[in-house]
């Protein structure tokens, strides 16, 4: 007990060197700001960004909050790290499409909600930011999941239909595995995806991938609205506007990965 006492002390002690002023941190000078071994420093920070606790910058190899916090109690880390950077732009995106739009990430084999910008006509819909929802159900999911690397993929779906069981929201749910990568494979190959009142009758959405500078997928970007005015016609306007927002929110966090 004293061990783990211990640990954890010096676990938020490393944590707590980690604010807005300085939010990243390599090993040598951490390690010289706390007094501390580097060996013992390092240790620590590896395991938490093995946990997601922290992230490694792979260009600097310096360290900063990860989403794992978030995920804990919606710490400011990824505020500052990532929402302070793209919400600008997506009240730029949510002025042009004249609808609800969303940032989600992929964990869990889930989608987390991390930013939302409502419609400016009127309609409230009943995702929460820092909320989580299916991924199969759910155009910023299923975007996500098209463009995961193969493998990841295939884990994703195993644990998706196997332990998640999925449910038929509406008579449109895809629950079938079969249907679901076929309708991936579409998805990657269009760059967008859409959810035709799959998780909530009278709800179209559609959602496009956000990369990072190393060109990996970290999180998705959707407009949603009421079926009655949200025309698939439209799609095409709709995915050129989520993209030009994406494009700008790539800049703008650089090689930011959950």
């Amino acid at each position: 007990m004293k061990e783990l006492k211990s640990s954890v002390q010096k676990t938020f002690k490393i944590l707590e060197y980690f604010t807005t002023q300085k939010p990243e941190w390599g090993v040598t000078e951490l390690a010289k700001a706390i007094g501390s071994n580097k060996s013992t420093v390092y240790r620590f920070l590896a395991d938490l960004t093995k946990l997601g606790v922290l992230y490694k910058h792979p260009e600097t190899e310096k360290y900063s909050l990860g989403l794992k916090l978030f995920e804990l109690g919606n710490r400011v880390q990824l505020k500052s790290a990532f929402v302070d950077k793209t919400h600008p732009e997506l009240i730029e995106v949510a002025k042009s499409i004249t609808e609800t739009v969303h940032i989600a990430v992929f964990k869990n084999y889930q989608i987390f909600h991390i930013d939302k910008v409502e419609s400016p006509q009127g309609l409230k819909l009943s995702s929460r930011i820092g909320s989580s929802g299916p991924a199969y159900s759910t155009a910023l999911g299923k975007v996500l999941l098209a463009f995961l690397p193969t493998a990841e993929q295939e884990q994703a779906l195993q644990v998706i239909m196997t332990e998640q069981s999925p449910i038929a929201f509406t008579e449109y749910t895809i629950t079938n595995r079969q249907t679901l990568q076929k309708e991936l494979i579409k998805i990657k190959e269009k760059g967008y995806a859409l959810d035709r009142e799959e998780s909530e009758m009278g709800l179209i959405c559609v959602g496009i991938p956000i990369f990072n500078q190393h060109n990996e997928v970290v999180a998705s970007l959707s407009a949603s609205g009421p079926s009655n005015r949200f025309k698939e016609e439209n799609v095409v306007n709709y995915v050129t506007t989520l993209q030009k927002g994406a494009t700008a929110i790539r800049q703008r966090i650089d090689y930011f990965k959950p």
